[in-house]
């Protein structure tokens, strides 16, 4: 039954789908921390999962508390005013132009505000203190990640101008691919180097982040309809075919150029036809669809494999998942996008409407630029004032260990019992570190 809120009718379907997609969407955030943590080194397993966890805590009450309103209070075109701060005003009436409670929507777009800055972990894991990262993250979420989303989906420039992005390709996946480089940079690399041909520690572990970031997209576009229609239906089909032709077209990549498939490879291929299809999902055919996750994997699988040539060290290779994917996803909805599929978007220039290309144009390039700019100025202003870089005997014996005193298959025993000499002495070093 529908009810009826301060004479505004509040669509109980539609209610319920936004709030599934919710969780849905709360449950990528792990399910990164499980992909990202298989893909590295058993000593920075819980590390890894931390530096998601830690966005999943400290970023939800920044978003409560100042994030919300900078993103979707009534602003100007660059930023959100300030009456949303602790969420005043945010109750059970409906959203304007929506039929749902304005606080199931602020919890939906919480949700994006959690996974964006934990993507950029993947790309520095396992050479960075957690109290650093954790301020980073907090700092991010408000200079990047909320006026972005202003500008694209809270009435912003971007938005006024007509560029298109239905759940978040330009917003989360290009903001956080260009951050993780930047990040990469400044941190430098790994002690010793980037290693190439290094083994993922848990293959399985990396199939069960996977599957649980693609159910979870399931939410991450179904639910960005803000209604339980067509529409949904579209962009909830749309995201599993271009998974699924990612994953496929990475798998035959690797087969033709590399001898056989990997398990590792073709999940990696399957997540990065889900972001490349995030900003089209609701505005594209599936064979559109099918095209877009095909075309991302292809730029992706290049671009990973070129940057692994260069002394940047981007440990998990986000910039060329998200970022790269993200870029082929915005460029491609201004290729396929239709009228016909969606009359709230706009033709692309497959349907005679190049205008619409060069608006994906300028929405990738002000992204890039606010999240390279930033990620620069945050991360060089922490470092006077918080240790960014772990030590070098840190990194060698493990994060785990040196940044949270625990190791991830086991407990640590009576005294040093369990540990080697190396890793006493890293604990050692660290307690008494905390002591001081």
């Amino acid at each position: 039954m529908d009810a009826t809120v301060l004479g505004v009718a509040i669509d109980s379907g539609a209610t319920a789908w936004v709030l599934v997609s919710a969780a849905l969407v709360l449950l990528m955030t792990p399910g990164l921390g499980f992909f990202y943590g298989g893909l590295g080194k058993e000593k920075n397993l819980l590390n890894t999962l931390a530096m998601s966890m830690g966005a999943m805590g400290a970023v939800a009450i920044a978003w409560a508390l100042v994030g919300y309103s900078l993103a979707f209070a009534q602003g100007n075109s660059f930023v959100g005013g300030l009456s949303h701060l602790g969420l005043r005003g945010v109750g059970m009436e409906p959203r304007e132009g929506t039929t749902i409670p304005e606080m199931a929507f602020m919890t939906f777009q919480m949700m994006f505000a959690l996974v964006t800055p934990a993507l950029i972990s993947g790309s520095i894991v396992g050479r960075v203190r957690f109290p650093a990262y954790v301020t980073f993250i907090l700092l991010w979420s408000l200079t990047v990640y909320a006026p972005l989303a202003h500008w694209v989906w809270g009435g912003g420039f971007l938005a006024k101008l007509g560029a298109l992005d239905f759940a978040g390709g330009t917003v989360v996946h290009i903001s956080a691919g260009v951050a993780a480089l930047v990040a990469a940079a400044v941190v430098g690399p790994r002690a010793g180097g980037r290693r190439f041909g290094e083994r993922p520690h848990n293959v399985p572990f990396v199939l069960l982040g996977v599957a649980l970031l693609w159910f979870g997209w399931c939410g991450f576009n179904g639910g960005s309809a803000l209604a339980a229609d067509g529409i949904a239906a579209l962009a909830l089909t749309n995201t599993t075919l271009a998974g699924a032709a990612a994953m496929v077209s990475w798998a035959l990549l690797e087969s033709s150029r590399e001898g056989k498939p990997s398990a590792t490879g073709g999940a990696t291929g399957a997540v990065v036809g889900l972001v490349a299809i995030t900003p089209a999902a609701g505005y594209v055919t599936p064979l559109s669809a099918v095209a877009i996750g095909a075309l991302g994997a292809i730029a992706a699988y290049f671009t990973a494999k070129a940057l692994a040539r260069t002394r940047l060290d981007d440990s998990h290779d986000v910039f060329a998942c998200h970022g790269v994917g993200g870029v082929v996803g915005s460029l491609a909805t201004g290729l396929f996008a239709s009228a016909k599929v969606n009359p709230s978007g706009a033709d692309g220039l497959l349907a005679g409407n190049s205008s619409l290309l060069l608006k994906q144009l300028i929405g990738i390039a002000c992204a890039a630029l606010l999240s390279a700019a930033m990620t620069a100025l945050i991360m060089l202003i922490l470092k006077p004032f918080l240790t960014l870089r772990s030590t070098e005997s840190a990194e060698s014996t493990g994060l785990d260990l040196s940044e949270h005193g625990e190791r991830p298959y086991g407990a640590l025993g009576e005294g040093f019992g369990s540990m080697s000499a190396s890793e006493a002495r890293v604990y050692s070093s660290v307690e008494d570190q905390n002591q001081v």
